[in-house]
């Protein structure tokens, strides 16, 4: 089996004509292919081979492939995982949790030790998000599992569950958020200020590269660019959002460091928010591609609606940093009480965002679909004279490139004098047309420009001339997508 990106089987599942099923454990991995070896005496009648992978972003994918040994038989029922709402909501509610542990939790921490020492309500209310963020956190390896493996919260605690779970990209992202809590705890717990500046230094980046390990980021190339986007983005993120609720609570208690803290925080934040836009408009750019990707997918929709409160929420910073800060500074009691009410409005708005931005766990971006949508569409033709491995690239409407390999009865190379693609579709009306193929310099015929203007079932015919008495001929259906 052949997929766009890299992959790790989760489920490998054969059912048989009579409907037992036995679990295959014989594959190979070869970069983006899973060459899976058949068991021994298969039987004849028709055969599903259910398979269930993780991609390289940890995001799980399933499907089936339908055989016939012989002489085709009824299709067997197919044991297909399936992916439960339950677990779907409770996935988007930890990762939305994730978020809030990151950037509020350990974000808030750093900001405490760096802006807001002496700062105690805060301080406790940290401690809290970062214990419910630690067991959510370390919960969400299960629920990971569980779609990995498409079933539902009966098999929570089920070692295989776990297992799947920490063996997706996932599982290291859980291992390291989970030591950037601890760190960011010891730092809130120690008195020694230059070692909690040290940790919550150390756990804030920690927590940032947490997010690089995995995601659709992690996928994406080029790795160096996408993966540096994704931890400068969380970073900036950790660091802005982060110091939010410390200095509400300071400028409500009217807390003496209030003034000196706000002036270092509003000196760097808009070089710090610079780096937030180029890193977000990378990783736009990357896995969006086109603008029409924004309107025409769920991962852009959502993209677009966060990008409309994320500018509301710059609207809000901007009069913050330029309308706010100086009179804040200058004990000015109105705009003090302006300013933190304002950080409560820019809160709001950045959960609005994280529960947002945890809705693309289920949505693949623009350039994961653009990459499905080019793969070939794939078929193999077997009989007792000759057979032919046949790709239709891309395997959707348009023009497309049809490529086989001949080989004779015994998997060697068929010569052939010339070969010619024959493709009709019956139910669409369209009638058989002919495209002589060419022979490349690796030993493929192949022929361009072929137009198969719908999607649905076409056959393809391959008649082949191997000499000036002998024709084969090589015909199966094959599916091209929309």
């Amino acid at each position: 089996m052949s997929f766009s990106e890299p992959v790790s089987p989760l489920i490998l599942k054969l059912i048989r004509p009579d409907g037992s099923a036995s679990v295959l454990t014989d594959f190979a991995l070869h970069d983006q292919k899973v060459k899976i070896t058949a068991p021994d005496n298969l039987d004849q009648g028709t055969h599903v081979l259910t398979w269930r992978v993780v991609s390289s972003d940890g995001h799980p994918v399933s499907g089936s492939v339908i055989f016939s040994i012989g002489k085709a038989s009824s299709a067997p029922h197919q044991l297909v995982a399936t992916n439960d709402a339950k677990v779907s909501s409770a996935i988007w509610l930890a990762k939305l949790v994730l978020y809030i542990t990151l950037f509020i939790g350990i974000g808030g921490a750093f900001a405490l030790s760096w802006l807001w020492p002496a700062q105690r309500p805060a301080r406790r209310l940290i401690q809290a998000i970062l214990s419910a963020g630690f067991i959510v956190t370390a919960l969400s390896l299960g629920l990971q599992g569980l779609d990995a493996l498409g079933v539902g919260f009966s098999d929570f605690f089920s070692p295989s569950v776990w297992l799947a779970g920490f063996n997706t990209s996932y599982g290291m992202t859980v291992l390291v958020l989970l030591a950037a809590i601890i760190l960011t705890t010891i730092a809130l717990a120690i008195t020694c200020k230059k070692a909690a500046k040290l940790l919550s230094l150390i756990a804030i980046i920690t927590g940032a590269a947490a997010l690089a390990i995995s995601g659709h980021a992690s996928a994406a190339e080029p790795q160096w660019l996408t993966r540096s986007a994704v931890f400068l983005h969380a970073f900036i993120i950790a660091l802005w959002v982060g110091a939010l609720m410390p200095l509400g609570i300071s400028l409500y208690r009217k807390d003496s460091d209030t003034t000196n803290g706000l002036r270092r925080f509003s000196n760097f934040i808009p070089y710090a928010l610079l780096i937030l836009i180029i890193a977000g408009m990378t990783l736009t750019i990357i896995q969006v591609q086109k603008p029409s990707a924004l309107l025409e997918t769920a991962y852009g929709k959502l993209l677009v609606a966060k990008l409309a409160i994320l500018f509301l929420l710059f609207l809000l910073a901007a009069y913050n940093r330029w309308k706010l800060t100086q009179p804040v500074m200058h004990n000015d009691g109105i705009a003090t009480q302006k300013l933190a009410r304002s950080i409560i409005i820019e809160t709001v708005l950045v959960l609005v965002i994280f529960g947002t931005a945890s809705g693309w766990r289920f949505t693949p971006p623009p350039r994961s679909i653009a990459i499905a949508a080019a793969q070939p569409a794939t078929m193999h033709i077997h009989t007792d004279k000759a057979m032919a491995d046949v790709s239709v690239a891309p395997g959707r409407t348009g023009s497309v490139t049809a490529s086989a390999i001949l080989m004779d009865s015994d998997f060697a190379t068929l010569e052939a004098q010339e070969v010619t693609y024959v493709f009709s579709n019956s139910e669409a009306g369209i009638e058989p047309f002919r495209r002589k193929a060419v022979k490349t310099e690796n030993g493929n015929w192949e022929a361009t420009d072929v137009p198969l203007p719908l999607a649905g079932t076409w056959k393809v015919r391959l008649d082949i001339l191997i000499n000036d008495f002998e024709l084969v001929r090589l015909e199966e259906n094959i599916q091209i997508r929309p």
